[in-house]
This record gives structure tokens, C-alpha cells and sequence, in this order.
């Protein structure tokens, strides 16, 4: 699997894993996904669902610490500056061996180019807000957010999934 491979996966997730509505309950059951699966995993995990004007949901799981939740501050200003999920982000900028300082001249202290944030796409408005989690290596941050959006919207987890390696990131 190489780069653009998985680059291909990614904006695909993104063209399928849309609402058709979103709001405070959908985002809380969710959240409540996530976190069900972070407790049966036992993940020290950080989940959090906004809109981009307000929280909906936050958990902190045991084991957590403060960097997580930098990090959750960092990847929702990316998916919100781009408009695309962080780990998709990630590889663009792998492909052109950049950075994000260096391609956007963004600070790394506020934006990271690393898996765990992801659009939150409603149909006929956009890009309305971002789910993140942080806590897991990066490949894994973003596919479990997949894995709940496709438990949530109907679609086969497996056909959205990005391999468990590739030729650029490993767990």
C-alpha cells in the first residue's frame, strides 16, 4: 500500500461518511460510541465533538494526560482550517515532503498533521465541525473514528478501512 493508496481511502471516507442531519443528540450517541469502545479496549482516550462555534461531547478516559488534550486542539484547528480530516492532511503533505509549517506556514503549536481528527459533513451544508480523539497511535486515532461514523451511518466498516499498515505509517 503506498501513499497515494491511502490517500485514495481517506477522501473516499470522507465522500461517504455524511449526515443527513447533525445535532446535539446524534453527536452525543457518538460520543457515547466512542467512549463504550474506549472502556471495552480500556484506550486512554480523549473524545471530542464540536461544531465549530461549540463543544458537543468531551470524555477523558483514564490515562490520559494533558498532552492529549493539546493534541485534540491542534487536530480540531487543522480539520477546521482544511476542512478535511487531519490524517488525510497528513499524507498530502507526506507526498510532497513537507510539513505543515513549511507547505502553510502554520504553526505546529496550533495545527497538527497527524491522525485523530475527522469532519463532521452534513449533506447540503458541509463541513459543520470535527470529531477527535486522541490517545491511540495516529493510524489508529483516525480508524476508530471511521469505525463509528460507519456503525452510525450504515456503512461497511471494512470497505472504508485503511489497511493496518502501509508503506508510511505503521502501529
Amino acid at each position: 500500500m503506498t501513499l497515494a493508496d491511502d490517500l485514495a481511502t481517506l477522501i473516499r471516507q470522507e465522500q461517504v461518511l455524511v449526515f443527513e442531519s447533525f445535532d446535539e443528540n446524534i453527536a452525543w450517541q457518538l460520543g457515547a460510541q466512542l467512549q463504550e469502545q474506549a472502556m471495552s479496549e480500556d484506550w486512554p482516550l480523549v473524545i471530542d465533538i464540536r461544531r465549530f462555534d461549540r463543544p458537543l461531547f468531551f470524555s477523558a478516559r483514564p490515562g490520559v494526560t494533558s498532552d492529549n488534550l493539546d493534541w485534540v486542539r491542534r487536530k480540531n484547528n487543522t480539520v477546521q482550517r482544511f476542512l478535511r480530516s487531519s490524517y488525510r492532511l497528513t499524507h498530502q503533505l507526506a507526498i510532497e515532503g513537507l510539513g505543515i509549517q513549511e507547505r502553510y506556514h502554520l504553526s505546529p503549536a496550533d495545527y497538527a498533521d497527524c491522525g485523530g481528527g475527522f469532519p463532521i459533513i452534513v449533506r447540503g451544508a458541509g463541513v459543520i465541525g470535527s470529531v477527535t480523539v486522541s490517545g491511540l497511535p495516529d493510524r489508529k486515532d483516525h480508524q476508530i473514528i471511521v469505525d463509528a461514523l460507519c456503525l452510525m451511518l450504515g456503512h461497511d466498516c471494512y470497505d472504508l478501512s485503511l489497511p493496518p499498515e502501509s508503506a508510511f505509517f505503521t502501529d
